[in-house]
Parts: structure tokens; C-alpha cells; sequence
């Protein structure tokens, strides 16, 4: 270890720990609105990165049909939900959001893909599909939950997680996939080396952290999600629709998940089931930040993705194992500090 390589090193962990940041404050959004731990993040790392990739080769991926066939099965438990007092305008909009808008996307999807497609074409496509199915996947697996206990969240999360990384298997299967770069710009500063990809990975972290805070600070729709936070129930009396809250944080979730692969995918090779392990360092991110705090969670990534980068200098075999022990003694501060409390019932 000399001066040079703690820089690499500290430069290869700070590029990890923005997507963990990233992936971390998704968690955190999903979990402060919905009480959801969103397992299946990792699904949405994987399905926008890979169908950036196959979109760079001209193919149409898989989930751009599988959003179709979401907003079918989401429709279908909107007439099921409202067959006793089916109006014109709800079964209008309706079809327009679980019909129309994933047909649209597929179409759009069959005449923009091409290998001549440009690259910023191609990032567009893969977060409207992925955005999609995380709109739809709320809808399907969780609206009809929301109610319930955590327990039973993390059990249909798990589902979740299982079927879309099986689905994931069939659309982009067993063999790993890589995306072009977003630029080929690079310039260095003393030992380092910066390309473009890492300076967007930089630029795109901070302009996220930025934007929640401006959302959830100063937009109308980023109050309600606060308070819908803070209690759904109180929430709902005050007028805000709880459900509205819950799509919007998927929809974000899953934005944020996507863009996170699109940036991972030009630096390694990704397959089918890599989003997952990805996924649970960005859980760990979130869990040192208690599932509350946003720039708690930012930090604790930051120094997962160090920690991993020495780990695989000084014992590259451990070095899973060493990350994930950094939960270990965040739980047990956490539960001895914890008083005893009932769930909150809505």
C-alpha cells in the first residue's frame, strides 16, 4: 500500500458508493411511504442496465413487453376493485394509464431501437420501461397490501424480488451484457485517471440528492409524500391520497434504480441476478441511516463503497463478507437503543 494506490482505491469507492447512495435513498423513499422494503430494487439496477444494453444493439428487450402485460394485469384489478361502482372518467383513466401508456412505450420502443439509435434514445427508452413496470408493480403486488403489517410487505417483496429476477433470466438470459459508455471524455489529475462515465456517475448522485431535497422541500407533492410518511393515517384524513403517494415512490424508486444500472453497466458486465447484490449494499446504506435519514444514507454509502474498495486490496475473498458485516453492529446499537413499541395500526 503506498499513497498512489489509497487514491485508486478511495476513487473506486467513492465511484461505488454514489450508485449505493443512489440505490440507498430509493430504499429509504419507498420505506418512509409505503413501509415497504423494496427487495426487488435490485430488479430495476438490472432491468434498466440491461435494456440500455440490448437497446445499444438494436434488439427491443423483453421488459418493454413485459410492461404491457403489467398494465393488463393492473387493469384488470382496477375493474375487479371498482366493479360495484364503475364510473366513465375512472375506467377512462384507467385505460389510458394501464392500457395505452405501456402500448405506447412498446411502440415507441419498436421504432426507436436500432444499432444507429442514439445513445440518449436509448437511456430515455430503458427508464420508461423500468419506470413503467415499478408504476405497475405497486399497483399489482403492493397497493392491495398496504394496509397489512411490514411483515407481510417483506414477504410479497420478496416474491417480488424472486419472479421479476426469474423473468429477468428469460428476457436477457444467462450470458452477462455491457452498454456503451455515456462519454468517452477522460482527463487526469496527478495519479487519477477520470473518464466521463465516472464524472457522470459524480454529477448524477449530486444532482439526485439535490433534487429530493428540493422535492420533498419545496413541491406540494413532495410535502404530501412527507406526511404520508410521517402518518399515513393522519394523512388521509388531512385529504392526501395515501396510494397516490405509494406509485409515486415506486415510480421514483424505480427511475432511481434504473439510472443507477444505465451508469454501472458501461464500467462492468452485468447479468441477469448482479442487480441484487448491488441492490442489498444500497440496503445496508439505508438500514445505517435508520430508513429515515437521507444524508445518513448518502454518507453510510459512501463508506460501504470505501469499505469494499480496501477489502478487495487487502482480502479480495472476504471482502462481501466484510461489507456486510458493517450492518451487524448498527443493528445491535440500534436494538438496544430502541425502546419496545406496537406497530403503528392505520
Amino acid at each position: 500500500m503506498n499513497t498512489t494506490i489509497m487514491l485508486f482505491l478511495l476513487q473506486d469507492g467513492i465511484t461505488n458508493g454514489a450508485i449505493y447512495a443512489l440505490l440507498g435513498l430509493a430504499l429509504v423513499l419507498v420505506f418512509a411511504v409505503t413501509r415497504v422494503i423494496l427487495i426487488p430494487q435490485g430488479e430495476f439496477v438490472t432491468y434498466g442496465a440491461l435494456s440500455y444494453a440490448m437497446l445499444a444493439t438494436g434488439q427491443v428487450p423483453g421488459t418493454a413487453r413485459l410492461a404491457v402485460a403489467m398494465g393488463v394485469m393492473a387493469f384488470a384489478l382496477d375493474l375487479y376493485t371498482a366493479r360495484r361502482s364503475l364510473r366513465f372518467k375512472l375506467l377512462a383513466r384507467s385505460v389510458l394509464l394501464n392500457i395505452v401508456l405501456p402500448a405506447a412505450i412498446l411502440a415507441l420502443t419498436y421504432a426507436l431501437a436500432g444499432p444507429q439509435t442514439p445513445i440518449a434514445v436509448n437511456i430515455a427508452l430503458s427508464l420508461l420501461i423500468v419506470a413503467a413496470i415499478g408504476l405497475f408493480l405497486y399497483r399489482i403486488a403492493f397497493q392491495p397490501l398496504a394496509h397489512t403489517s411490514v411483515l407481510v410487505l417483506l414477504i410479497a417483496s420478496v416474491g417480488c424480488h424472486l419472479a421479476l429476477q426469474g423473468l429477468g433470466l428469460v428476457f436477457f438470459g444467462a450470458e452477462g451484457l455491457r452498454g456503451p459508455p455515456l462519454s468517452s471524455a477522460a482527463f487526469t489529475v496527478g495519479p487519477l485517471r477520470f473518464t466521463g462515465q465516472s464524472i457522470a456517475v459524480y454529477g448524477l448522485t449530486i444532482a439526485f440528492i439535490i433534487a429530493l431535497w428540493l422535492f420533498f422541500g419545496f413541491t406540494l407533492m413532495g410535502k404530501a409524500l412527507r406526511a404520508t410518511a410521517v402518518n399515513r393515517l393522519g394523512a388521509r384524513l388531512v385529504g392526501i391520497r395515501t396510494t397516490l403517494s405509494g406509485q409515486i415512490a415506486f415510480l421514483l424508486a424505480s427511475v432511481i434504480g434504473a439510472i443507477s444500472g444505465i451508469l454501472i453497466v458501461p464500467i462492468t458486465t452485468l447479468y441477469y441476478d448482479t442487480g441484487f447484490l448491488i441492490g442489498l449494499k444500497g440496503f445496508i446504506a439505508a438500514i445505517i441511516g435508520g430508513l429515515v435519514s437521507y444524508p445518513l444514507t448518502a454518507v453510510a454509502a459512501l463508506v460501504v463503497g470505501s469499505v469494499e474498495a480496501f477489502s478487495s486490496f487487502y482480502a479480495s475473498n472476504f471482502k462481501e463478507v466484510i461489507v456486510f458485516t458493517l450492518i451487524l453492529p448498527v443493528l445491535v446499537l440500534r436494538s438496544l437503543a430502541a425502546p419496545a413499541v406496537e406497530e403503528e395500526k392505520d
